[in-house]
């Protein structure tokens, strides 16, 4: 009985034996290829956008750097919606170094100094633009040791970023127009604030009017300059004249195309213009459009607050560089941006239509007066001279 008991019990335990064996590789099996998933490998070669989102498509992914989260969370789908996602640019194309898992270790001290080690890899593929932000008021700023100058990736997400410009005319687009203002306002908010509320960006937010200025049409692209300087003031009257010279664009609202020939017809205006064209970084004191119009704050012209169509508004605004200035002498007598007519301006333009008159016809007697004095010492004489020595 001992031994037939000691011989089933053996038999047992190598039973329970070869089951738990089974048991384990049973679980590794199933476990395994789940572990390879949660940890792609590559190594050497660059991974494709695939490999790369399978981690990174977790929603709130980040690491810290400096006590700073990092994002690192990206949309597949809009992705492949931007304009680098339509033009296959893979991940690896902008994160050169990444070429194993894990990932080189992160050097940069935040955030930020991580976006200032990255974005000089946008000259790679945009190398013009990159170039013109060099000379930039941002770069200059970036130069001195601001470090919240803005750079390429701040304007430009390069993991969301539409399509700004037209594939064949490289001209902007005109859904984009609408959002130059509120990048900007990203770093300028108060300014956008004020600006919104203008005559432009009301036009623009409320209105959808996409042929008014934004940001970008008064201070260029990635080659912004520095607003505050003498040159900038200085052409200030040329930048306006971009759209208020403009036929087509200005008969749509009904505006005069002449506002730059008149300003520079005036005392004020033809001084700026001698700067302009030869002192350009000389500091002038006559006023230039906005020192009238506003900057960003531009109101209607007819607006009873701050529009100068009204005389009380615009004599406030003659009292800033002229204090003694009163109605009679100065709103009643300047004709602004407005052209003389038998309605507006009546005197004016009956002393123009006058000498309109007056002066061809003064110089066209004089010119008569020669031609028949000439024609009377030089023609007609000779032949009345010949005759009489005939008849003698």
């Amino acid at each position: 009985m001992n031994n037939w008991f000691k011989m089933h019990t053996h038999q047992i335990g190598l039973v329970g034996i070869t089951l738990g064996v089974f048991l384990v590789l049973s679980v590794l099996t199933f476990v395994q290829p789940r572990a390879v998933q949660a940890a792609p490998r590559y190594q050497g070669t660059a991974p494709s956008n695939e490999t790369c989102l399978f981690c990174h498509k977790e929603a709130g992914m980040s690491v810290d750097i400096g006590g700073q989260p990092l994002p690192l969370t990206i949309d597949g789908a809009v992705y492949d919606a931007s304009v680098h996602g339509e033009a296959a640019i893979a991940c690896a194309d902008c994160h050169t170094n990444i070429t194993s898992f894990p990932h080189p270790e992160v050097t940069a001290s935040s955030p930020r100094d991580f976006s200032l080690e990255l974005y000089p890899t946008c000259q790679k593929c945009h190398s013009e633009q990159y170039q013109k932000v060099l000379d930039s008021v941002h770069q200059t700023a970036l130069a001195a040791g601001n470090t919240n100058a803005a750079v390429c990736t701040d304007c430009h997400n390069p993991h969301t970023q539409t399509r700004l410009t037209d594939k064949q005319t490289g001209e902007l687009l005109m859904g984009a127009r609408y959002a130059i203002p509120q990048t900007c306002a990203k770093c300028h908010n108060s300014i956008y604030e004020t600006y919104k509320t203008s005559v432009h960006g009301a036009a623009l937010t409320e209105e959808g009017d996409q042929y008014v200025p934004t940001c970008i049409d008064c201070h260029g692209v990635h080659n912004i300059g520095d607003p505050t300087s003498n040159t900038f003031r200085n052409s200030t009257p040329s930048l306006c004249a971009n759209c208020h010279t403009n036929e087509t664009l200005m008969k749509q609202y009904g505006i005069s195309t002449n506002v730059l020939n008149t300003y520079v017809a005036d005392f004020h205006g033809t001084t700026v213009k001698l700067f302009e064209e030869n002192f350009p970084d000389q500091p002038t004191n006559k006023p230039v459009c906005t020192d009238c119009h506003g900057v960003h704050d531009i109101p209607r012209p007819d607006d009873p607050q701050a529009g100068i169509a009204h005389k009380q508004n615009l004599l406030a605004k003659c009292q800033q560089c002229h204090p003694d200035a009163t109605t009679e002498s100065f709103t009643d007598s300047w004709m602004s941006h407005y052209e003389p007519s038998p309605q507006a301006f009546p005197l004016v333009y009956y002393v123009n239509l006058f000498y309109k008159i007056f002066i061809p016809a003064v110089l066209g007697g004089m010119i008569f007066y020669v031609l028949t004095d000439i024609y009377r010492r030089f023609i007609a004489r000779p032949k009345s001279t010949t005759k009489g020595e005939t008849h003698s």
